[in-house]
């Protein structure tokens, strides 16, 4: 294995040994599947600190992703490498888009940076016709059917494929060269919950997969837009709660984590820039529990043991946006990560220490 001879340039004789080390289980597991699985396979291994330096133990983590992984990766870090991951799971939220001319079109789903050709169809719609007098009338009207007959079967197949997402699909674009996509958009050729998705329209300079990027570029700031948005609304609704009677929101660590687990949360608001990590902390005397919350990159403090005095050991990091996050997911809270790009953002991550909630209802 390439990656084996690899791992044989370490430096340092204890990384060198975990990495053969974790390289070895991979290869061990791989063999219990003959094939792969149908969504593909993610496997992360390696030596995971326990506490201090000499507490590492191998862990293993093996599983079926929620979506098909598109993409092969070996990655030999100092941490699990699950961007490809984050893209699959936090892009929940679908577009559409579709590039078209009177010869074909190209019909995808765009999920994150995932681009799914969903169909791409011709039109068989004759070129121009040198004849003239009667037969060059007759043979623009069998032109223009024709035209008119493919935009109809485009807009069934893109009825097809976006009306099962209706609930998701957060925004249709429409490009192409020409005047076509113009015809289309203003025609009677798309059902109205599609129709009433239209976010953007794009002169492009291709159709197929070149054409679906191009109108993905052109649309770049139309879809920053409706994100930043959508996250000036949650955030405004939030500062109107606090300065009105309601009592419908709520912010600081202690008192969402508390609302989240009375099941008080509607949506819980996180900030991107939310750098803290929940440390749990347990006696190995007594078994007593306690979990406080630190700053990221920060060496987690020693604590005695409150009831008999006994240095505790750290049994469990977790980064505390997940924990919360968990808690959200448990009592079906809707969940929105907030970015700093905005003035409302920066005042959740500065002003309110990066959490905060809207309530179902007033918690007393």
């Amino acid at each position: 294995v390439d990656e084996i001879g690899q791992s044989s340039n370490i430096k340092s004789k204890t990384t060198k040994k975990n990495v053969q080390s974790a390289i070895e289980v991979i290869i061990q597991r791989l063999k219990l599947f003959p094939t792969p699985p149908p969504k593909g396979l993610v496997m992360f291994v390696g030596m995971i600190p326990r506490g201090g330096p000499g507490t590492e133990k191998m862990e293993t983590y093996v599983f079926e992703p929620p979506e098909t992984v598109q993409t092969y990766i070996y990655h030999c870090d100092s941490q699990f490498f699950i961007e490809p991951l984050k893209q699959i799971i936090e892009y929940k939220e679908v577009y559409g888009a579709v590039v078209l001319d009177r010869k074909e079109a190209t019909i995808a789903t765009v999920r994150g940076k995932r681009i799914d050709i969903v169909k791409t169809l011709t039109s068989g719609v004759p070129g121009k016709h040198k004849a003239g007098g009667q037969s060059q009338r007759r043979f623009d009207r069998v032109i223009e059917l024709a035209a008119h007959e493919f935009l109809k079967r485009i807009g069934r197949y893109v009825d097809e494929a976006y009306l099962p997402l209706k609930d998701e699909l957060k925004g249709v674009l429409i490009g192409g060269p020409g005047h076509t996509k113009n015809d289309f958009v203003e025609g009677d050729y798309l059902h109205y919950e599609i129709k009433d998705k239209i976010i953007n329209i794009v002169d492009t300079s291709y159709t197929g997969d070149f054409g679906i990027r191009e109108v993905l570029d052109e649309s770049a700031d139309t879809l920053e837009e409706m994100d930043i948005m959508k996250e000036k609304k949650y955030m405004r609704k939030f500062l109107t709660g606090l300065i009105s009677e309601s009592g419908l929101s709520s912010y600081g660590e202690n008192e969402v984590r508390q609302n989240l687990q009375m099941g008080a949360v509607e949506t819980l608001l996180i900030s991107e820039n939310l750098k803290t990590n929940r440390q749990t902390y347990q006696c190995p005397a007594c078994q007593t529990l306690d979990v406080i919350t630190t700053k990221q990159h920060q060496k987690a403090p020693e604590k005695q043991c409150p009831k008999c005095g006994e240095l505790m050991k750290i049994i469990k990091t977790e980064e505390t946006a997940e924990e919360l996050i968990g808690l959200a997911e448990e009592v079906n809270s809707a969940v929105e990560v907030i970015s700093i790009e905005t003035e409302e953002g920066t005042q959740l991550d500065k002003a309110f220490g990066g959490i905060a909630a809207l309530l179902r209802y007033k918690v007393k």
